[in-house]
């Protein structure tokens, strides 16, 4: 075997641990953003955050988090949620790593880029179709779930970001 095309495989090889790496990064920000924005700040330890507070949020929203059977499992049983994110993030590093070429070098346009692209065709889209139009929340309590998701976007996209541009494979 030629050493250039054993030089390709071994890159390539190493392009795809990088992007798993990448992945579990971004999966891991994610959740480590989600904990702190929406589980302490918004629901809060014991259901005493502000995206609970009866005087300010929609009562469909409170139902379906604290009363409606099963609640979510994000509440009761997290560790499959907390699984399925970082298989998230996987998927997000093997987008970014596809759509990375079109967007100028460097770690904080590409993951500036990525966050924005991963906050409005997911975060924007589910705060519109979810929140406000099934459940009926107040604009203002959208408006910071839409803050706490730019922060969850932003933790992924440079998680990615900083692993995929650093490195032998960062070209694949």
């Amino acid at each position: 075997m030629p050493q250039d095309h054993r030089s390709m495989r071994r890159e390539h090889k190493l392009s795809h641990v990088r992007t798993l790496v990448a992945g579990l990064a971004g999966g891991a920000a994610m959740n480590g953003v989600m904990l702190v924005t929406f589980r302490l700040l918004g629901f809060g330890v014991n259901a005493d955050g502000v995206l609970l507070n009866p005087a300010l949020q929609s009562g469909k929203v409170i139902d379906v988090w604290t009363k409606l059977e099963p609640l979510p499992l994000v509440v009761h049983q997290p560790a499959p949620i907390i699984a399925g994110i970082l298989l998230f993030g996987i998927a997000h590093a093997y987008l970014y790593r596809s759509v990375r070429p079109a967007w100028r070098a460097g770690v904080a346009h590409r993951g500036l880029a990525f966050s924005l692209l991963v906050f409005v065709m997911t975060f924007l889209f589910w705060e519109f179709f979810t929140p406000f139009n099934l459940l009926g929340e107040p604009l203002e309590l959208i408006a910071l779930e839409l803050g706490f998701w730019a922060l969850i976007a932003l933790a992924d996209g440079f998680a990615i970001a900083a692993i995929m541009e650093h490195g032998p494979a960062r070209r694949a």
